[in-house]
């Protein structure tokens, strides 16, 4: 009990205060392997602005008329591939992470997990820690390469619920960590257990990145640049490893011109001129998610197939391995640091 709470008068109704909470933030997911959740999760994800930046006007009856009327099937059917007993492989993940950082960081914060579309939402969860007497909350958005399109848009939706609520918590935000020697450590370890692992040795691994517009670049949005320093200095780690090493970028969407070169084009291109055993990790993600599991595990690897290759694996994100949450209890105690 707080010095405060002791000295209420008799009849003040109870108030919870004086506790630090973590609200760590990925992405997003539909509820269900289905047409409607997907449908709802889509129109959510491509009516930000921060995502698509065209004007409304314009986009609008593009995405209603079009793109919701066509693409929740193909997604829904893509989700159902990857979907487990437990529910989305993204939001399962997530809450182990919250989970274990929970136990890690014990009873000095409260944790939590949420999406940046979809549920559990981030208005919903920030209420949930404040009613919990949250009174300083870390928010802590899962993406090492700062994106306005990823991180800007955790801020935004953060702050859309600040401005309705009387009484706000203070925040602070985990930073993007795409050259963070912790990060670096857990991909080199853990990319290097995963290639061990393995029962052939590839000739090439490709760190494939999610792709964003050129235009964004061209705009002065740091994230092309974090990505390749992150393959940079990955890169260095795995030095030592006779294996050739590419940087690409997957999840192209729409006609415009896309950060490249294409994840996609690029394993056409190795099969094309003999690469025959080929690995892929993807370590702009902090867990897997159907980006991971369906496009590159499942729509890279039979693409490899039928233009000739014959090794392929998929490496897991660094979800709740080891080195994963060891990296991640330390990037979180940090930035809790005079709070705790």
């Amino acid at each position: 009990m707080t010095w405060q709470q002791q000295n209420l008068p008799a009849d003040h109704p109870p108030v919870k205060s004086g506790k630090v909470g973590v609200l760590i933030v990925n992405l997003g997911t539909p509820d269900a392997p289905e047409t409607g959740p997907v449908k709802r999760y889509l129109a959510e994800f491509l009516s930000d602005k921060r995502v698509v930046e065209i004007p409304s006007i314009a986009w609008q009856p593009i995405l209603r008329g079009i793109i919701l009327n066509t693409r929740p099937k193909k997604s829904a059917h893509a989700y159902s591939q990857v979907w487990t007993e437990e529910g989305s492989p993204l939001a399962v993940i997530t809450r182990q992470q919250a989970e274990a950082m929970q136990a890690r960081l014990g009873d000095s914060v409260q944790l939590d997990w949420a999406m940046r579309y979809g549920s559990p939402s981030i208005p919903g969860q920030l209420q949930k820690l404040m009613d919990a007497g949250c009174e300083r909350i870390l928010l802590a958005p899962l993406y090492p390469q700062y994106s306005g399109a990823t991180t800007a848009t955790v801020v935004d939706k953060a702050a859309d619920k600040l401005r309705e609520m009387r009484w706000q918590a203070s925040l602070r935000m985990l930073p993007p960590y795409h050259d963070d020697p912790a990060y670096i450590d857990a991909l080199e370890e853990d990319v290097t257990r995963q290639l061990d692992a393995l029962d052939f040795e590839p000739e090439v691994l490709l760190l494939s990145f999610h792709g964003m517009p050129q235009r964004t670049l061209e705009l002065g949005d740091p994230y092309h640049c974090h990505c390749q320093k992150t393959s940079r200095l990955l890169q260095e780690r795995l030095a030592g490893r006779d294996l050739r090493i590419r940087t690409t970028f997957q999840s192209r969407f729409g006609r415009a011109k896309w950060l490249e070169p294409a994840t996609d084009t690029v394993i056409g291109e190795e099969a094309a001129k003999g690469t025959k055993r080929l690995a892929i990790a993807a370590p702009g993600f902090s867990a897997d998610c159907l980006e991971t599991l369906e496009e590159l595990a499942i729509q890279g690897r039979d693409q490899f197939f039928e233009a000739g290759g014959e090794r392929f694996t998929a490496l897991s994100c660094l979800n709740t391995s080891d080195a994963g949450l060891a990296m991640l209890e330390k990037l979180l105690r940090r930035e809790l640091g005079g709070w705790i």
